[in-house]
């Protein structure tokens, strides 16, 4: 594999529950992306039902390998074109600037300078 095709396996920025949870986003997008093949949208429904089903091999180690694997296989095999245009639709961010609300003040706040007394 060339340089030039490598692609990170997980592109977002942030803590591992960021990751997975744009990673389930970007899954859920594509399965409903009309340009995504159905036969690809197999993958992640049979990983999922795999789950449900009991299977031979016991322990929940095996259960989330075959998940994580076949989400990766689905994205993987989605056309990059499509992927990276959700990718960045999930990435968004809204344009802006940050100002403080201390600057943007025009007016100066009095300020009563004075003693507290308990009256008894």
């Amino acid at each position: 594999m060339s340089q030039n095709q490598n692609r990170p396996i997980s592109p977002y920025r942030g803590g591992v529950f960021q990751n997975l949870t744009m990673q389930i986003k970007l899954v859920l997008r594509l399965m409903g992306d009309p340009r995504v093949s159905p036969f690809l949208k197999l993958i992640p429904i049979g990983s999922v039902v795999y789950f449900i089903i009991p299977d031979i091999a016991p322990g929940p180690i095996d259960d989330a390998a075959v998940i994580g694997l076949g989400l990766y296989l689905f994205v993987e095999l989605c056309p990059p074109d499509v992927v990276e245009e959700h990718k960045a639709e999930l990435q968004r961010t809204i344009p802006g600037e940050w100002r403080d609300p201390q600057e943007g003040s025009q007016q100066e706040e009095e300020v009563i300078d004075a003693e507290f007394r308990e009256e008894k």
